[in-house]
């Protein structure tokens, strides 16, 4: 039976290939996806490892826990307690290290690195072991600075330059006086790194006198492990914490793969998708092939083959093919990993320098996909020709479904369809982050309930496009009927595409839905004409907010600003704003009250007004981090939205209980409202920041939009492959159709059809089923799309759907493009078919 099964596949090998093609796309997306993720993850993980080369322990102050209404003080690391661990016996030298965000200008005004990757520190003295200097000398002053070798090279800065940078707001022009090389992962993925001496630094980055962290080197012979203990015993636990550098780099490596997970855990989604795809395809050819064997097969059961042996034969030539796949897969999958981490740094992702990291879980990972998905995939094809009697298979080509069983499976797949949506609607009752898990669980139970009653369903929607195939005569009649011969084949065939194309068309509803509600979001919110902010994120400096106030062209402006305090034993976060200006800046709906700021009056959003029993004329006590508090009644409730949300007082109720005000955004009013000239001006205000953001309203909605164009563009990227694996199972269910159908082809020739008639038949059959699978996966697209901004619009008041018209359109143009292009080389092989010898055919 082995030599039978090995023979068998030697000899159909044209008609295995699409199935090895089919298994091969899924392994080299899921070998690739693990080659990427893993080839970044140890760059980066390496470069951190670098990053600790000169601190063997790192001391830093303790997080402490608030307790009630009294707000605890974060421990400072002082000038006495760095002079105390470099007296630690066993300490060679100590550093004090200061650090924040800096955000670096190229020559042509532009931020070089991405948001959190512009950092900013403290060069110790005058040769820092932890930057050596490549040209120049260590800064000294407010207005000199070094900058990492990497930025200089990007940015064509030398020593002697003067470079535009800021840290929190104003823009500062100090000289170039040094270059340094580092191994930090920031700068290695990217961003740049600048450095000031410490008076500076800790000046720029409001910690005159203190640091974030000591870093202290370990003289020869004595262990980290050693050297912490002399340092917890010198300064004590209850207000400092120290840890070594190993395990800072196992924290920091145990971060890092944290942070790729998420990106490897998508990646795999979509690599799943292409194996769920596929998986149809290989059970859809297994079945054919085991149809057209069915009389060789009943040939060995009358010769002794017991019904084991046969299942095992058909197993034996998937294992085959699975094993080609994987092995293949595999060797694809390298070259897909290696292509990403190309294309991340032709994107200017730059990752730090590293070999493409190829694991044995990799490999193994690539096989037992391979071999396991098909094996499982052949496994009741084998099993079900296995039953059929000898007699019975000799006596027939095909063996057609019984009336029980197409009873049985209609009966599932009606329970199955009825049970997921079921568990959508009621998931779309639930908070948005309750319902995520039954939604998925439901999509999945509706999935597979369609797949089944895809037989079923065929048969009423291909008939409907009756009416447009009598157009092409006797070619459209026999392709009708041919997409209905065979419901299995034809359902197997449509679900594949039907997947891709449900995936695609829900994403693209969520994304359009989610664009519209922010739009609507920006426009009713806000009246302001722009809005400032930092481009990485932080705060901005409250000078921006005077810079603004004093420029000609603006009317009224309204910080933003966060502060923390605690209500009830609770910690919560308050917004200050311009009391007197922000009605005017907002447009925000009131529930109840006025939406009046004041000294002791505040507007509530509707879910804390809920969640504490709050209501116009209720009254409670703030406790601010100085140890102060201020009594403050609520004059409205508003319903909040994700740019504006929360308990919003006066800043200046505010402000003076802070130690370090900062303003998360700034909204501005002009005179002239928003144009390009008025932008103009208020960026030259603020120096022509770069990382300074001025926005208007449109600008926040076209940004979001890019976000979204970008999610939906590498999502068509990734679902490619699975529309790519549809493709090749139409393409196989054509091919082995044609075979199958050789004789009656013969016949249809021999009684006058021509070729160009037979080719056009095998055309119309293709696009029928493929546009059945269209239909069935914008439908369904259409639905979860629907179900899951229901989800969203429990977080997103403005949320509503909004169906993408034009982009269904085309995606069903897209189904048929596949359904014509899959049937080029099945129509030509059928027209090309020897009528005389396709009659003698069996």
């Amino acid at each position: 039976m082995f030599r039978t099964a090995l023979h068998n596949v030697l000899a159909h090998k044209a008609r295995l290939l699409m199935t090895v093609l089919a298994v091969m796309l899924g392994v080299a997306f899921v070998s690739g996806t693990l080659v990427f993720t893993n080839t970044i993850s140890d760059a980066y993980q390496n470069s951190s490892a670098k990053g600790f080369g000169q601190v063997d322990v790192a001391v830093q102050a303790k997080s402490q826990e608030d307790k009630g209404n009294t707000i605890s003080k974060r421990p400072e690391l002082t000038q006495a307690v760095l002079d105390r661990s470099a007296k630690v016996p066993g300490a060679a030298s100590a550093i004090g290290v200061v650090g924040g965000f800096t955000a670096i200008a190229d020559k042509d005004g532009k931020l070089i690195g991405g948001g959190f990757q512009s950092q900013g520190g403290n060069y110790w003295g005058a040769k820092d072991p932890r930057y050596p200097l490549t040209s120049g000398s260590a800064p000294h002053g407010g207005n000199q600075v070094a900058i990492d070798s990497e930025t200089a090279h990007r940015a064509g800065y030398k020593v002697g330059d003067t470079v535009r940078l800021s840290v929190d707001g104003p823009v500062l022009t100090p000289t170039i006086t040094g270059i340094f090389t580092t191994d930090d992962g920031n700068v290695a993925a990217g961003g740049s790194l600048a450095l000031y001496d410490t008076p500076t630094a800790q000046k720029l980055f409001g910690k005159a006198g203190t640091y974030d962290e000591i870093d202290v080197k370990a003289a020869t012979g004595t262990s980290q492990t050693a050297l912490k203990a002399g340092l917890d015993k010198a300064l004590g636990t209850k207000l400092v914490e120290t840890t070594t550098a190993r395990q800072l780099a196992d924290d920091q490596a145990e971060q890092i793969s944290s942070s790729m997970s998420g990106l490897k855990k998508g990646l795999l989604v979509f690599a799943g998708i292409a194996l769920f795809v596929g998986t149809f395809i290989i059970a859809n050819t297994f079945t054919m092939l085991v149809a057209q064997r069915t009389r060789e097969l009943a040939l060995l059961r009358a010769v002794g083959a017991s019904r084991r042996q046969v299942t095992r034969s058909v197993l034996i030539e998937a294992f085959v093919v699975g094993a080609v796949a994987g092995v293949t897969g595999l060797v694809a999958g390298i070259g897909i990993g290696a292509g990403l981490r190309s294309l991340m740094n032709t994107l200017g992702a730059t990752v730090p320098d590293g070999p493409l990291v190829i694991s044995p879980g990799t490999i193994a990972s690539a096989l037992v996909v391979g071999i396991v998905i098909t094996m499982l995939a052949a496994w009741l094809p084998g099993r079900r020709a296995a039953k059929i009697p000898p007699v019975a298979a000799m006596s027939s080509m095909h063996a057609k479904a019984t009336t029980k069983s197409l009873v049985l499976r209609n009966t599932l797949g009606a329970l199955f369809s009825a049970a997921g949506i079921a568990v959508v609607l009621a998931a779309t009752t639930m908070d948005g982050s309750d319902g995520q898990a039954p939604m998925g669980l439901g999509a999945v139970l509706l999935i597979i309930g369609v797949f089944i009653l895809t037989p079923l369903l065929s048969r009423p929607l291909i008939a409907a496009a009756s009416p447009l195939l009598r157009a092409f005569g006797v070619s459209g009649k026999l392709a009708r009927q041919n997409s209905v011969r065979n419901p299995r084949r034809t359902a197997a065939t449509a679900s594949a595409l039907m997947i891709g194309l449900t995936l695609i068309t829900g994403m693209t509803v969520m994304a359009g839905s989610l664009q519209k509600s922010i739009d609507k979001m920006a426009s009713s919110a806000i009246r302001a004409d722009y809005v400032v902010s930092m481009a990485n994120g932080n705060e901005l400096s409250p000078d921006v907010d005077k810079k603004l106030n004093a420029t000609a062209e603006v009317t009224a402006t309204s910080p933003l600003r966060n502060v923390y305090a605690r209500i009830d034993g609770t910690g919560e976060s308050l917004t200050g704003v311009n009391g007197s200006a922000i009605a005017d800046l907002t447009d925000l709906k009131v529930d109840s009250g006025a939406f009046k700021v004041g000294a002791t009056q505040a507007v509530v959003d509707e879910d804390t007004a809920k969640s504490r029993g709050w209501k116009e004329g209720s009254s409670f006590t703030a406790h601010y981090e100085d140890g102060k508090s201020s009594r403050l009644t609520v004059s409205g409730v508003y319903e909040g939205n994700e740019f504006i949300q929360g308990i919003l007082i006066d800043s200046g109720t505010v402000t003076p209980h802070m130690t370090d005000p900062g303003d998360m955004r700034v909204l501005v009013k002009t005179a002239d409202g928003a144009s390009g000239t008025t932008k103009d001006k208020l960026e030259k205000a603020l120096g022509t920041n770069p990382a300074i953001k001025v926005q208007s309203k449109q600008d926040l909605s076209d940004d979001v939009a890019k976000m979204f164009t970008l999610m939906l563009n590498m999502l068509y990227g990734l679902l490619a492959m699975a529309v790519i694996v549809a493709v090749l199972g139409v393409i196989n269910t054509l091919a082995m159709s044609v075979f199958e159908r050789s004789q009656e082809i013969g016949m249809l020739r021999a009684i006058g059809l021509d070729r160009k008639g037979i080719k056009r038949m095998v055309r119309l059959e293709s696009l029928v089923i493929s546009l059945f699978g269209g239909v069935l996966g914008i439908g369904l697209g259409v639905f979860f799309g629907w179900a899951a901004g229901e989800l969203i619009g429990t977080k997103m008041a403005t949320y509503e759907l909004v169906l993408p018209w034009t982009r269904m359109a085309v995606f069903l143009l897209l189904a048929a493009t596949v359904g014509i292009l899959a049937a080029l080389w099945p129509a030509r092989r059928a027209a090309r078919l020897n009528m005389l010898t396709a009659i003698k055919s069996e």
